[in-house]
């Protein structure tokens, strides 16, 4: 199935706990491998994706302040866990909980970035979910550009603030 214009069904897809979805991207974040299990929950072909960025699959209700962190945490050589929320391609959402770590070339520069997903616990996806939908309103409530992202960004801090604790240890205690 070729990529198509964004639709949203408002179908929940899940996977079994104990298959994993693998993607591997290079350093500007265009997918160079993606594993079986990713192209059934995903509903892609391999020729759909090798090659397309990998936010081919992002939700819309995704909150952008969390890509922008996974992206600061990967390009700074870190790991991170992140929950997500993606869109297959006839437009049914999937969750997912989300290691993204940078893969190091032999000279220590980063070659690309490897994410190994896993089906999320559901009380873990409720929790997220209302934190998500909070920072998108934020993002879009401020104009949906940078600002919107300050906006969010800022709701996120308070929110880890309030948890005392920052967002890797956030998400693993879901």
């Amino acid at each position: 199935m070729k990529p198509t214009a964004l639709s949203l069904s408002g179908r929940e897809r899940t996977f079994p706990p104990d298959e994993i979805i693998v993607s591997k991207t290079d350093p500007q974040g265009r997918l160079t491998y993606v594993n079986d299990v990713f192209l059934m929950v995903a509903g892609y072909t391999e020729d759909d994706l090798i090659g397309r960025p990998h936010n081919i699959i992002r939700h819309p209700a995704m909150p952008r302040t969390v890509f922008r962190l996974m992206w600061r945490t990967v390009r700074e050589g870190r790991e991170i866990f992140a929950y997500v929320n993606n869109r297959a391609s006839n437009g049914d959402h999937y969750w997912v909980l989300a290691h993204v770590t940078p893969n190091l070339a032999a000279d220590g520069t980063i070659a690309g970035y490897h994410s190994s997903r896993r089906a999320p616990r559901r009380a873990a996806v409720e929790r997220v979910d209302a934190l998500y939908g909070r920072l998108r309103a934020a993002e879009i409530a401020a104009g949906d550009g940078e600002a919107g992202m300050a906006a969010s960004a800022r709701l996120l801090d308070e929110v880890l603030q309030g948890e005392g604790m920052g967002y890797d240890r956030f998400v693993l205690g879901l």
